[in-house]
């Protein structure tokens, strides 16, 4: 099953690749890896803001990294020229939440990005190194951004 077909079945259609909010480009490829900026919890109904451990439990934090993951695809696809069958293996995540100095579960909401990598592109492909690291705030007020690195063909 094609990676398009699979992101279908699961409900997923990718939007265009958020454009910067700063001075700065959506990603960089230097051979056959992908380097693409963090991208926020954004999706069509606007921002998803909020602090983890205050006033947004695990779950609403795990969904909005989901988010910030098919905005990383957005950006790969964008980078292979519109063609997702070009991605080869995602190779690592850089995941931010924003928390309370207290809340430790970080992990578990990145797990939102990772599980939904792995099962959109399966395994092999899907599986990554990666960070998850609490941030005091994030622009814009947002819950979660995710930056990555992608081998494409």
């Amino acid at each position: 099953m094609s990676i398009e077909a699979k992101l279908e079945s699961l409900g997923v259609t990718l939007p265009d690749g958020p454009a910067p909010a700063a001075n700065y480009v959506p990603y960089v490829q230097v051979g056959d890896l992908v380097y693409v900026s963090g991208q926020i919890s954004k999706d069509d109904g606007g921002l998803i803001t909020g602090t983890v451990g205050d006033d947004m439990d695990v779950d609403a934090g795990a969904a909005a990294a989901k988010v910030c993951a098919i905005n990383l695809l957005s950006q790969v696809k964008a980078a292979c020229g519109g063609d997702l069958e070009r991605l080869v293996k995602v190779v690592k995540l850089g995941g931010f939440v924003n928390s309370t100095a207290d809340f430790t579960a970080q992990p578990q909401v990145i797990n939102g990005a990772s599980d939904f990598l792995v099962e959109a592109l399966g395994n092999e492909i899907g599986s990554h190194a990666r960070f998850a690291v609490s941030a005091p705030s994030l622009p814009l007020g947002v819950a979660v951004e995710i930056d990555g690195i992608f081998q494409i063909k």
